[in-house]
């Protein structure tokens, strides 16, 4: 039996944004509460509160209002696809679709810059979407999977986020 679609949700984006986060597919976790990056132990959250000045304990809708306001665009390549668990390496490849990028990038223009949050969304990214396209830079993933220490993590996305 195959596994289930699992379908991603809209972008957090605002007016004038300059920078596009792009992750791979939410997880289950971000997936069932309907908010990017909730697993307590995904350092999303508790990196870009410390490179935008907002408390990573906030209510979501003023971390959001925080980050969008701070000119970043956070979203994932992958409209929807088949995956058990939360790993990137579980998607099954033949199942992704990915976003409206031609679209999103029409609708904010102002974007100059992607980063992804690790190597799977860059991956996909370059193979599912043949746009010309904003320069884009993988990041350490903020996954918990990804073992690299926070301040490793904290230090690559400063110098990419703030350089």
């Amino acid at each position: 039996m195959a596994s289930p679609i699992l379908n991603s949700f809209a972008p957090l984006v605002a007016p004038g944004a300059r920078v596009l986060i792009l992750g791979n597919m939410p997880g289950v976790r971000s997936l069932q509460d309907q908010q990017y990056y909730t697993h307590p132990r995904n350092a999303f959250w508790a990196i870009t509160a410390e490179l935008y000045g907002f408390d990573a304990a906030a209510p979501y809708p003023e971390r959001v209002d925080a980050l969008t306001g701070a000119g970043v665009a956070v979203w994932d390549v992958l409209r929807s696809c088949r995956r058990v668990g939360s790993l990137d390496a579980s998607v099954e490849p033949d199942s992704m679709t990915a976003n409206d990028f031609g679209r999103f990038f029409a609708d904010h223009p102002t974007i100059t810059r992607i980063c992804f949050n690790g190597a799977a969304a860059e991956k996909n990214y370059r193979r599912l979407v043949a746009l010309p396209h904003p320069p884009g830079q993988r990041l350490p993933s903020t996954s918990p999977a990804h073992t690299a220490a926070f301040s490793a993590k904290l230090a690559a996305w400063r110098a990419a986020l703030t350089g």
